[in-house]
């Protein structure tokens, strides 16, 4: 894309954001793999309101110890980029410290069957969904952003994009925090589980698949360095993507940012030629 046609989006994209109003709506969804009602938010351009016209989605996933109010709590602009784009965006409840895989050991955190199984259905289900996995796609920071890679890794027959904003795609070397060990064991005595479920182990998944990529990550971010390793082993097996670096921490005010790179590469996506 040249620079012309990028203004002419944003400013297609600010006059779109001040004539709709996108609906935001509550969806509870019952969990039977965890036994329990998980609350997801599902905010809908307030285009699809009036026409029958299948739209493409996009799952928006929280970090750690967030919950599915996150998003729209602190980017309430997402709701103007919905109607910009004009895609359903979906933020999922994950759980406190999920990590969005299905634990091995807590049968109470089976996050990963939960998102591709059971939440996908029932938006689906419920909402005027595009339903080919080229029409959707996943995105999330922080542990959410090592959730989107590690569903859409292991499971390229669903999301045809995905994306991380300061992900943590190797927590290997984080061992000691965010409750990982619930989940898969203490490091010292569960390497195995630990390696085969990091995101920066799994590229071999996703070579020779046509999955879309966007990773970012700010140069003060403790995730900053696995976030490099991950974009250079990306390179040594061939597999596209883009990659953003920019000044930044890990903070709300850096995902402000990363969000318009992220919401602008997944319209890109879905409306292709």
């Amino acid at each position: 894309m040249n620079w012309n046609s990028f203004v002419f989006v944003i400013l297609l994209t600010l006059y779109s954001a001040s004539v709709f109003g996108a609906q935001v709506d509550t969806l509870v969804v019952e969990s039977k793999v965890m036994d329990k009602n998980i609350t997801n938010i599902v905010i809908v351009p307030e285009s699809n309101t009036h026409t029958d016209i299948k739209l493409p989605v996009l799952y928006l996933l929280h970090g750690y110890s967030g919950n599915a109010f996150d998003w729209i709590n602190n980017v309430p602009h997402i709701k103007d980029y919905a109607d910009a784009y004009n895609m359903i965006v979906v933020c999922p409840d994950g759980g406190y410290s999920s990590w969005y895989f299905d634990s091995p050991i807590d049968v109470s955190s089976q996050y990963e069957t939960y998102i591709t199984l059971e939440l996908i259905e029932a938006v689906d289900d419920k909402y005027n969904t595009d339903v080919s996995s080229k029409a959707r796609g996943i995105s999330g920071l922080s542990m959410g952003g090592h959730g989107a890679l590690y569903l859409a890794f292991k499971h390229t027959s669903l999301y045809g994009a995905a994306g991380s904003m300061s992900g943590g795609v190797d927590f290997r070397p984080f061992s000691d925090n965010w409750e990982i060990a619930k989940r898969l064991g203490e490091y010292n005595t569960h390497q195995t589980l630990w390696d085969e479920n990091t995101v920066v182990n799994m590229i071999p998944m996703v070579i020779g698949k046509n999955l879309k990529l966007i990773i970012d990550c700010g140069i003060d971010d403790f995730f900053y360095m696995v976030n490099q390793q991950l974009h250079q082993k990306l390179l040594d097996n061939k597999v596209e993507h883009d990659y953003i670096e920019r000044p930044g921490d890990h903070s709300w005010e850096y995902w402000k940012g990363s969000i318009h790179y992220h919401m602008l590469f997944f319209y890109l996506y879905f409306n292709q030629a």
